[in-house]
């Protein structure tokens, strides 16, 4: 079995992208089989590789792909996150599908609707540019039904209590693209981007804490990743300076489904982005589209929220991260018969695109 690297910028790490069609389909025996190639990954010195995506062609007429998100947990090799996705992994997954001949050649303008299957939801990304093995993409998570904002929060409220370390803490928990925890870092003692950015591990066990709180809110078990959480506080000219956990340390960037969620999050009234965003002038004149600028310690992104109002409240129908850079990095040939060369080789394009014509053809 081939598997793609591709590297978006901003991830904590690659996705391996993997042929869903090549691999069980009912879970227990999926799960096995991915612990073999996580075995295989560890032994050839690839162990940083913790995002893996299914994909197939769709067995919808609205979609190009389907795709399945597997969050691989640190630990033995066969512990994996299988209930959220990963914007960054959907356009890597998009660029190494071509690859696979799974979808057509791409060219500026080309679009990849995409299926998540973890999380129902319907990613289209748009090709803006491409250049030997870099491409770059618009994302844009698009609402078949558009979702009142309302139903975009797991309490039902725009802000919940929760009590950590003998003190109450405001957050705001909200899903869309993932679910997320966002708190003022205001309320925890950080006032700057520049002390959001340099704080270290006291800041990262008190947002793991407040994490856990958030997950027993909303019954989900303290092992899963989800909620994730996010730390805000005002930046410059108008920008929303963001810290977010990731698997297994602080993100380098923002996840994509985080930009996505913050933005609808800051359109939803009273939550605390969309305080922070009216008190610091980020709110948009029009509440139709809300272009949110974020600043993370390695990026500046942004993304941009569409809402419509129904007659009984607004509700989001899409929501668009553009300028979003992948890399690909190499295939690797996955042979689980033979542990000693369990990762045999990183060919490379050219080669690749042989393995596979001639595997279909068998």
């Amino acid at each position: 079995m081939i598997g793609h690297l591709v590297q978006a910028t901003g991830a904590p790490c690659p996705t391996l992208v993997l042929d869903a069609r090549r691999l069980p389909e009912d879970e227990p025996r999926l799960l096995r089989r991915l612990a073999e190639v996580r075995r295989e990954l560890l032994a050839a010195g690839a162990g940083h590789v913790l995002k893996i995506a299914l994909a197939r062609p769709s067995t919808h007429p609205l979609f190009d792909l389907d795709y399945y998100f597997v969050q691989v947990l640190p630990g033995p090799p066969d512990r994996f996150e299988l209930r959220g996705s990963c914007g960054h992994s959907i356009l890597a997954t998009a660029a190494a599908a071509e690859r696979a001949g799974m979808i057509g050649r791409l060219a500026p303008g080309s679009r990849v609707r995409v299926r998540v299957l973890n999380t129902e939801d319907s990613v289209v990304c748009e090709l803006e540019q491409t250049e030997h093995d870099e491409a770059r993409f618009t994302a844009t998570f698009v609402q078949l039904s558009a979702v009142p904002f309302d139903e975009l929060l797991l309490t039902g409220r725009p802000v919940s209590r929760l009590v950590v370390d003998g003190a109450a803490t405001e957050v705001s928990l909200v899903n869309s693209g993932n679910p997320y925890a966002f708190v003022d870092a205001r309320d925890l003692g950080v006032a700057t981007p520049d002390a959001l950015f340099a704080a270290g591990d006291a800041l990262f066990a008190r947002l793991e804490r407040i994490r856990a709180a958030a997950a027993d809110r909303v019954g989900s078990p303290r092992t899963s990743v989800f909620p994730k959480i996010a730390a805000l506080v005002p930046g410059a000219d108008g920008a929303l300076a963001v810290r977010a956990l990731s698997v297994p340390g602080w993100h380098p960037t923002l996840a994509l489904t985080g930009a996505v969620c913050l933005a609808a999050a800051a359109g939803i009234p009273h939550t605390v982005p969309w305080r922070l965003a009216r008190q610091h002038g980020t709110a948009a004149a029009t509440p139709a589209e809300r272009p949110l600028v974020l600043v993370t310690p390695g990026s500046r992104t942004v993304v941009t929220a569409a809402s419509r109002d129904t007659g009984r409240g607004r509700a989001l129908s899409w929501t668009a991260v553009a300028h979003k850079e992948v890399a690909f990095q190499g295939s690797l040939v996955l042979d689980r018969h033979d542990h000693r060369h369990a990762v045999r080789t990183i060919v490379e394009p050219e080669e690749a695109d042989a393995c596979l014509s001639l595997s279909a053809a068998a």
